[in-house]
C-alpha cells in the first residue's frame, strides 16, 4: 500500500495540475439522516472525477517513451489520461469498451486522444490495450492497479482528513478498487473504511468472501465507471491489511441517491459518483449511532436529463 510520505509526494507533484476540490457539511436537519454527513465532492474535480490525480501522478513519476501513453477505461481513467496528457504534450491512445457513453466518447477525442473500441467490455478494453502498448512500446496508465495510480489517487483522503478531521467512516464507491485504496492507504486505520459496490459488479465483496480477486459480472447503471471484471490486487492487499465493509447495492438505490444529490444538494452525479451515498441512504448499512460519516461523491460525467428528467 502507498504510504502516506508517497501520497505527500503525489500531492506535490499534482498540485499544479488538479483542484483542491471542497468539502460540505450536512446537518441531520437538512438530510433528514440520523448522522452528521460530510461531502467530499469530487466531482468537481479536472474532468468531472477523481481519476486525474492517479493519472497525472503515473505521467509525472516515469520517463514516458516517444511512443507515448495507452489506457484502458470505462470512460473517466481514459478523459483522465487524455487530459493529463494533452496538458504534458503527450501523446495519448485510449481504449474504451462498448458500453462507454457517447458523451465521455466525445470528450476523450475532444482532448486529443485516439479513442479505440476495444471490447464489449472494459476487460476486452483491458486486454486490447495491453497488447497495443506491448506492440507500440508506449506506457500503460492502468486504471486503479499501479502504485503511481494508488498514491494519486490517495490525495483525496489527504484532503479530506485536513478539512475534516474530525471523521470517523469514510464511505468510498469501488469498482477496481483503486479510489478505495488510495484513501485507505491514507487513513490507516484512523477512520473506518465503508465500500460501496453495486450488486452486478461487487469486486470487493467477492475478494472478500473468496480470500482472493476473483471475476464477477460487469454490468447495471454504473458499470461505465465501476464496471471493473475483478478487484486489483494493491487495492486488495490494502483491503487485506485496512480493512472496510463491504455494502452491495441495488441499481435503484444508486439512482435515489443520484436523485437526493439533485433535490437536496444540487449536483448531478454519475451513478458511479453516488454510489457511496447510496450507501448512506438506503437499507444495507446502518451507521452506528455517534458515526460522523464521509461520502466521496467521486464523479459527474453523465446526461443530466438522466438524473432530472
Amino acid at each position: 500500500m502507498p504510504s502516506q510520505d508517497a501520497i505527500r509526494a503525489a500531492a506535490d507533484r499534482i498540485a499544479p495540475h488538479i483542484r483542491r476540490t471542497p468539502v460540505i457539511r450536512l446537518s441531520p436537519a437538512e438530510t433528514g439522516l440520523e448522522n452528521p454527513l460530510t461531502l467530499k465532492l469530487e466531482l468537481l474535480q479536472v474532468t468531472g472525477s477523481f481519476k486525474p490525480r492517479g493519472a497525472f501522478n503515473r505521467l509525472l513519476s516515469a520517463d514516458v517513451p516517444k511512443a507515448g501513453v495507452i489506457a484502458a477505461s470505462g470512460g473517466n481513467h481514459g478523459l483522465a489520461v487524455a487530459h493529463a496528457a494533452s496538458v504534458l504534450g503527450i501523446k495519448a491512445e485510449i481504449f474504451v469498451p462498448e458500453i462507454t457513453p457517447e458523451a465521455k466518447r466525445a470528450r476523450i477525442t475532444d482532448a486529443g486522444a485516439q479513442l479505440v473500441v476495444g471490447g464489449a467490455n472494459y476487460n476486452e478494453a483491458r486486454l486490447a490495450s495491453e497488447a497495443r502498448a506491448a506492440e507500440t512500446g508506449a506506457l500503460m496508465v492502468h486504471a486503479y492497479d499501479q502504485d503511481e495510480v494508488l498514491a494519486g489517487q490517495g490525495t483525496v483522503g489527504m484532503e479530506l482528513e485536513a478539512d475534516a478531521p474530525d471523521l470517523t467512516h469514510i464511505v468510498v464507491a469501488a469498482g477496481g478498487g483503486g479510489l478505495y485504496g488510495g484513501i485507505a492507504s491514507w487513513y490507516r486505520g484512523r477512520a473506518q473504511m465503508v465500500i460501496a459496490e453495486p450488486e452486478e459488479c461487487p469486486t470487493l465483496f467477492m475478494a472478500g468472501l473468496v480470500g482472493q480477486p476473483v471475476d464477477v459480472p460487469s454490468g447495471g447503471v454504473a458499470a461505465d465507471s465501476l464496471g471493473a471484471k475483478r478487484v486489483g490486487d494493491l487495492a486488495f492487499n490494502v483491503m487485506q491489511e485496512v480493512g472496510g465493509r463491504s455494502v452491495v447495492l441495488q441499481d435503484q438505490v444508486i439512482r435515489n441517491a443520484q436523485r437526493w444529490l439533485w433535490d437536496r444538494v444540487r449536483l448531478i452525479a454519475e451513478p458511479g459518483g453516488a454510489t457511496a451515498l447510496a450507501a448512506v441512504l438506503g437499507e444495507a448499512w446502518t451507521p452506528p449511532k455517534g458515526a460522523r460519516i464521509g461520502v466521496v461523491v467521486c464523479g459527474a460525467n453523465c446526461d443530466p436529463a438522466t438524473v432530472v428528467g
